[in-house]
């Protein structure tokens, strides 16, 4: 892996580890929004939205633009692409079947006392 895409993905990463913004980012999903109404669901000031949406547009997940008077947000869905396919590598291992595992224990462990 390049350094730069390294960078990109510990950017991307830590923008992503905040519930608010995970929480931002979901509310996108719908359409566009305003940044107050970003900001409405949320106890905390519009300040601090707009810290989290200065993040999330470094990390170039959203992109921020003025229409008229009002600041809008616009999830920006390419920009999850490197670490989707980062993470994607890891799903070539087949998941784990609890259920088998757990009947293949009680058929192979004798029972235990108080068990």
């Amino acid at each position: 892996m390049t350094r730069r895409m390294s960078k990109s993905l510990d950017t991307t990463f830590s923008a992503l580890a905040d519930p608010t913004r995970r929480a931002i980012l979901s509310m996108l999903l719908e359409d566009d929004m305003a940044v107050t109404d970003v900001a409405d669901p949320f106890e905390m000031s519009l300040a601090a939205i707009s810290k989290h949406l200065t993040i999330l547009t470094r990390a170039g997940l959203i992109a921020q633009e003025k229409r008229g008077r009002v600041k809008w947000c616009k999830l920006q869905p390419d920009a999850m692409r490197a670490a989707s396919v980062w993470m994607q590598g890891f799903g070539q291992f087949e998941p784990v079947n609890l259920d088998a595992f757990e009947r293949f224990l009680a058929a192979e462990l004798p029972d235990t006392p108080g068990g």
